[in-house]
């Protein structure tokens, strides 16, 4: 399994997620989708505009020497000092994803690499997340999309690997049909996923049904295609910025993903 070897998933897994309930998982698109969806996760939203594509630079110090230290913060923005340590030290990628209001569907997403001058911004793009907002205390159905910071590990699609180093598995399980919320159809919402690590045992398919906190609190909160919808608990892009985050995140960079409504990021 890796960047550009498909992990097979068991059997088992592929046929538990034709028939489990979309409330089991977190995301997925309205109740007509919940039948059709194998592991639905979340809808989507509008896409949004690029404003500066994230460089894949191995080295921080280049980074660094091509960026006027004043550009570049020394934290991350918007986020208070209990959001900030819940970071790991280690993380030298981010996707923040900052929602309008506690209890907004639609969030904006931005790129950063942590280099030696502060943390380098990249691309901002806008999503989608949950039906009803976000939430501290997340639990399946609730329609709300879990706050905190995650660690993004693993990768998977309808569609083949788009060239990205998080192992990736291509799966037929990814397949979805039926509509949103909004009556949009779901389909392709799953071409391109990033297992969010929210109740999701790291170095696991996006498929993997294993909930180490239990059914009760969810679980399948992803990021993935934008379908122009609010989504179930997941975060959604267009598709071109899903290609595009997932040749830039780097498992050697320990990327997380920060995510909740504006004012619960200030704690």
């Amino acid at each position: 399994m890796g960047s550009s070897t498909s992990r097979p998933v068991p059997v088992g897994i592929w046929a538990a997620a034709l028939v489990v309930s979309v409330t089991l998982v977190g995301c997925g698109g309205g109740t007509r989708a919940a039948e059709s969806a194998p592991g639905a996760p979340g809808a989507s939203g509008a896409p949004g505009t690029t404003q500066a594509a994230m460089p894949r630079l191995r080295s921080a110090d280049t980074e660094a020497s091509a960026t006027s230290a004043a550009s570049v913060p020394a934290r991350l923005p918007g986020l208070g000092p209990a959001t900030l340590a819940e970071i790991p030290e280690n993380a030298r990628q981010v996707v923040l994803v900052t929602g309008r209001g506690k209890d907004s569907p639609t969030a904006r997403v931005v790129l950063y690499r942590r280099t030696s001058a502060g943390w380098l911004p990249g691309a901002t793009w806008s999503a989608h997340n949950a039906l009803r907002g976000w939430t501290d205390d997340h639990h399946a159905g609730d329609l709300r999309s879990p706050i905190g910071v995650f660690g993004l590990t693993d990768a998977g699609g309808l569609l083949a690997d788009p060239g990205t180093e998080l192992p990736y598995d291509r799966s037929r399980g990814f397949a979805v049909g039926g509509t949103g919320f909004e009556g949009e159809p779901l389909a392709g919402s799953f071409d391109y996923v990033v297992a969010i690590n929210y109740n999701h045992e790291p170095g696991t398919s996006p498929l993997d049904w294993t909930r180490p906190l239990g059914a009760g609190k969810g679980g399948g909160i992803w990021l993935h295609v934008d379908h122009g919808g609010p989504t179930h608990g997941c975060v959604s892009l267009a598709q071109g910025h899903m290609k595009e985050l997932l040749r830039t995140l780097d498992p050697d960079q320990h990327p997380v993903i920060v995510m909740g409504d504006a004012e619960s990021l200030k704690r």
